[in-house]
């Protein structure tokens, strides 16, 4: 019997500890979130940078040559089919197809800090916008 009440009462004791961290998880202070909002606009401005510049590829031609202020490249509609490609892809993919085919230059990784601060920003600028996956 008191192995079984030893057991209940482990139960009972990590079941509170997991309730109270998942509380936990979700408070953010207002000092939270303005460290984290600073963070982000440093990335939209640095994938601004890149947008703007030559240097992500080659010919000497930027992704604002054809999307000035990110505008045409709707991030919330991705993933989607993208006919360049043939497949139903995420935006990140369709940026590299950009980068090697346009500008002809070499592709980011998906967790590289440039392909998030050029998500960062294309997102950013169609802030508001309603998310529509799969629409072109």
């Amino acid at each position: 019997m008191a192995r079984i009440n030893y057991i209940i009462t482990t139960i009972a004791v990590l079941g509170f500890t997991l309730s109270l961290n998942a509380t936990q998880a979700d408070e953010f202070t207002g000092a939270d979130e303005q460290r984290w909002q600073q963070q982000f606009m440093a990335s939209v401005k640095q994938g601004r940078e890149l947008w703007t510049s030559p240097t992500l590829g080659s010919n000497g031609v930027a992704c604002a040559q054809c999307h000035p202020n990110a505008a045409n490249t709707h991030p919330e509609t991705y993933p989607k089919f993208q006919k360049q490609i043939g497949k139903v892809i995420p935006v990140w993919e369709m940026i590299n197809w950009c980068l090697r085919n346009p500008l002809e230059g070499q592709p980011l990784a998906a967790d590289d800090p440039k392909m998030v601060a050029i998500q960062a920003y294309i997102t950013y600028e169609r802030r508001g916008v309603k998310l529509e996956p799969g629409k072109h």
